[in-house]
């Protein structure tokens, strides 16, 4: 999991946004306390060591990420829900709907329907496209030869991110595990995606993930998520379903010409720095690892 996880690709086509600020409520416990635990722990023998990274979780994962890597295509719809603090403090829950489509190595598209702005993403090997159907806005972009590659530079360059980017990459695992620092195996669910599902729980770049991951096929259904350093503990998931791997594709599908005929705007990211001598703008909370 990567900063792109910072930001919501869909701000790319808000014409304004509401910042907050959320303090660090930790505080620091009582010397007291510490000492009794101190005690505590002198007193107790020291509890049997545990691997922070289990041989059964990890095979887990990486069964997913090579199920998925071997699809030369793939069709799926993934709703997000994701909690934001309200003006009375409470979190609140939203959601996003993505349809998406992709073909290795170099093409993607995605389709959010709702709730908030429509939006739509493509990605031809060569083009970027941002679209706006509400508006009929679109941000036009070169793009590089890759899905990881392009998604990258989607993030960096117009803060564009979709919650499910770490499953599309051509590697999967190689992506999470790059500082993962620990996995474990829960047990297994009849309940998601109806089917049987094996749960499991990892860390990814300073987010802790529980996943529920298919037992027979291999494909993620859902992903709860909590960013460790975030003092409030919004919740984000992501449920992934209708699953198609290898399915025939259309040649037009990664294009759309009432896109490429909208009226232009820049390919640029939402909040740029301020210039010199103005007032430095408000920096967003980051929704998720995402």
């Amino acid at each position: 999991m990567t900063s792109r996880k910072k930001c919501f690709w869909w701000m790319l086509l808000l014409a304004s946004s509401v910042f907050l600020v959320i303090p660090n409520t930790e505080g620091k416990r009582p010397a007291a306390k510490k000492k009794a635990k101190s005690v505590a722990a002198e007193a107790s023998p020291a509890p049997e060591a545990t691997p922070s990274l289990e041989p059964k979780a990890i095979d887990i994962l990486k069964a997913a990420s090579s199920r998925l890597a071997a699809a030369h295509t793939m069709k799926f719809t993934a709703i997000h829900f994701y909690e934001s603090p309200s003006r009375q403090g409470h979190p609140l829950a939203f959601t996003t709907k993505s349809e998406v489509t992709l073909q290795r190595p170099d093409k993607l598209r995605v389709i959010m329907p709702g709730d908030g702005p429509a939006s739509e993403f493509y990605y031809d090997g060569k083009k970027m496209m941002a679209y706006a159907p509400a508006e009929n806005l679109v941000a036009v972009a070169d793009a590089p030869p890759t899905i990881d590659a392009a998604l990258e530079q989607a993030y960096h360059s117009a803060a564009i991110y979709f919650p499910f980017d770490d499953w599309i990459v051509a590697d999967p695992y190689k992506e999470m595990s790059q500082d993962m620092k620990l996995a474990y195996y829960i047990g297994q669910s009849k309940v998601i995606g109806q089917t049987t599902t094996d749960m499991v729980a990892y860390t990814d770049h300073g987010v802790f993930i529980e996943a529920w991951i298919g037992a027979e096929d291999k494909l993620p259904r859902l992903l709860h998520a909590t960013y460790l350093d975030d003092p409030e503990r919004l919740r984000h998931t992501l449920v992934i379903s209708d699953w198609q791997l290898d399915p025939a594709l259309p040649a037009d599908t990664f294009t759309s010409a009432k896109a490429a005929s909208a009226n232009p705007m820049p390919f640029a990211h939402p909040h740029p720095e301020a210039s010199p001598g103005t007032e430095p703008m408000a920096t967003d909370k980051p929704p998720k690892k995402q």
